[in-house]
C-alpha cells in the first residue's frame, strides 16, 4: 500500500506559513468574475461560473440535503459552497486558513443576509476552535490535499463529526489528465503558480488516509478541464480542439477514469 509519508514528502520544505500566503496572495476563484470585488454582483457571478465550469459540485455536496444538520466546511475559501449550504438551512461553521479569503466569506454572507459561523485557523489544529463537536457533515472541496499534514486534519474531523455523521471530501487524483498534463510540464496543479503542497492521490492512499477513522462508502473521479486557459481567463468558454472533437459520452467516460477530482464519501469507525 502507498504510504501518505512517501507522498507528503514531495513537499516536505513547506509549511502551513507559506501555505497561507500562498492563498491570500490570491484566493482561489478570486478571478472568477471581472465585477468589483466584494459586490453583490460579483458573488453572483463567481458562484455561476464555478458551478459551470465544476457542475459535478452541487450533486456531490448534496446542499439540500443538509438543511436542518450540523454542517462544517474544511477550507470555505471565498465562500461559494458556504452560502449554498446556508441557503439551503443548514446551520453552518465553516475554517479557513487563508485570512482574505475567510474576509470575503464573511462579507458574502453579509450581503446575502445568511447566518454562519467562521473561525480562522489551521484544520490540523481543527478542535482547538471548534467548541461544539457533533457535526452531522464534515465538508471539504480541494483543500486538505494542500495542508503538510493531511492525516492530522482527518484525524481532526473524526473529534468533531457525530458518529452518525458523514464525510464528503475531494482529494486530487494520482491518476488523472491533469496529473499527466503537470508531469510533461504542460500545466501545474492550480491557476497560481508556485503552490506549496498539492498532493496527488491514489485509490490506496484514500484508505490510509482514513484507515482506522473512517469507512470509505465510495471514491469516484470527476472533471477534466476542457477549455482554451487563454480565451478561459477572458471569460471565454472555447473547447481545446481535442475536446470539442469528441462526443460528449465519450468526454464524460474520460472524467470518470482520468477526472482530477476525487470524490470521496466516508462514515465514522
Amino acid at each position: 500500500m502507498e504510504s501518505l509519508e512517501s507522498a507528503a514528502s514531495l513537499s516536505r520544505n513547506a509549511h502551513i506559513g507559506m501555505v497561507q500566503a500562498y492563498w491570500d496572495r490570491r484566493p482561489c476563484n478570486i478571478r472568477h468574475s471581472s465585477a468589483p470585488v466584494g459586490s453583490r454582483e460579483y458573488f453572483d457571478e463567481v458562484e455561476a461560473r464555478k458551478y459551470f465550469v465544476e457542475p459535478h459540485i452541487p450533486g456531490f455536496a448534496q446542499f439540500q440535503r443538509w438543511a436542518g444538520k450540523r454542517v462544517l466546511e474544511i477550507g470555505c475559501g471565498i465562500g461559494t459552497d458556504a452560502v449554498s449550504f446556508a441557503r439551503a438551512g443548514a446551520e453552518y461553521t465553516a475554517i479557513e486558513l487563508s485570512e482574505v479569503s475567510l474576509a470575503l466569506a464573511r462579507q458574502r454572507f453579509d450581503i446575502f443576509g445568511l447566518t454562519g459561523t467562521f473561525h480562522h485557523a489551521n484544520a490540523e489544529q481543527l478542535n482547538s476552535v471548534i467548541e461544539r463537536p457533533g457535526f452531522d457533515l464534515v465538508y471539504s472541496f480541494g483543500v486538505i490535499h494542500h495542508t503538510p499534514n493531511q492525516r492530522a486534519v482527518i484525524e481532526q474531523a473524526r473529534r468533531v463529526i457525530h458518529d452518525d455523521g458523514e464525510l464528503r471530501i475531494m482529494l486530487y487524483a494520482q491518476r488523472s489528465w491533469k496529473a499527466m498534463m503537470i508531469e510533461s510540464g504542460l500545466d501545474q496543479p492550480e491557476a497560481q503558480a508556485g503552490c506549496p503542497i498539492a498532493t496527488t492521490y491514489s485509490y490506496e492512499m484514500i484508505v490510509a488516509l482514513l484507515d482506522g477513522l473512517f469507512e470509505l462508502v465510495s471514491a469516484e473521479q470527476a472533471h477534466i478541464f476542457p477549455y482554451r486557459i487563454d480565451k478561459y481567463v477572458k471569460h471565454t468558454y472555447e473547447l481545446e480542439a481535442w475536446f470539442a472533437a469528441m462526443p460528449p459520452e465519450i468526454f464524460s467516460a474520460l472524467e470518470r477514469r482520468l477526472g482530477w477530482h476525487y470524490l470521496i464519501v466516508a462514515r465514522p469507525v
